[in-house]
């Protein structure tokens, strides 16, 4: 591995930065969008059961606040069960775009990171490229040159692609999944309100 980054030349240092951030943002991310901490499959049935029970305190709903996003979002629709249904959905949206804003962390870097990579790749092809050219000389071509200049430029584009392709790919499923996260709290936000205005039981 260390002699294909010396063949692969400096640029390939920039590609190997850019790998290992990628890396730790996939594992992250991985971690931590997962449904049963976004979404805890009986919250919603839970926080209906308090409210019917009439169990509202400060302390349940700084629990729920603390339990996941879908809690942070019912926990605002819980502290204005007693307004009208438009001040409580105003609270329960601001708290969605809170959600929301935290589940789309890191994922702007992971974009970058792939539309950035065959771009890296790209400058190390042409560096490969000068120093190609610069192994000509009046004597004739070096050949020691020649071949790293070449191993500069094929190195650093495979290096680039690689990197970009797999953070795309788990850029868009990350991107996917929160946005049928978000459609799901939305969705349970609504049904919240309904009960609480006696739109549903």
């Amino acid at each position: 591995m260390l002699a294909i980054i010396q063949a692969a030349g400096w640029p390939i240092w920039f590609l190997l930065i850019a790998s290992v951030i990628a890396l730790a943002l996939i594992v992250e991310r991985i971690l931590y969008l997962r449904r049963n901490r976004i979404l805890p499959s009986n919250l919603l049935n839970d926080v209906v059961r308090v409210y019917h029970n009439g169990k509202i305190s400060k302390e349940v709903v700084d629990n729920l606040e603390s339990n996941s996003p879908l809690g942070r979002v019912l926990a605002a629709g819980l502290r204005n069960v007693n307004a009208p249904r438009d001040v409580m959905k105003e609270s329960i949206e601001e708290a969605g775009r809170g959600a929301a804003h935290e589940l789309e962390r890191f994922l702007t870097t992971l974009g970058t990171i792939a539309t950035l990579a065959p771009l890296m790749g790209l400058f190390g092809t042409v560096v490969g490229m000068i120093e190609i050219f610069g192994s000509q000389n009046a004597t004739g071509t070096n050949p020691a040159q020649l071949a790293h200049g070449i191993s500069v430029a094929l190195y650093n584009t495979g290096f680039g692609l690689a990197i970009a392709m797999p953070a795309l790919v788990f850029y868009r499923h990350f991107r996917a999944l929160v946005d049928g996260f978000i459609v799901d709290m939305e969705q349970q936000a609504v049904k919240f309100v309904d009960v609480v205005h006696g739109a549903r039981r």
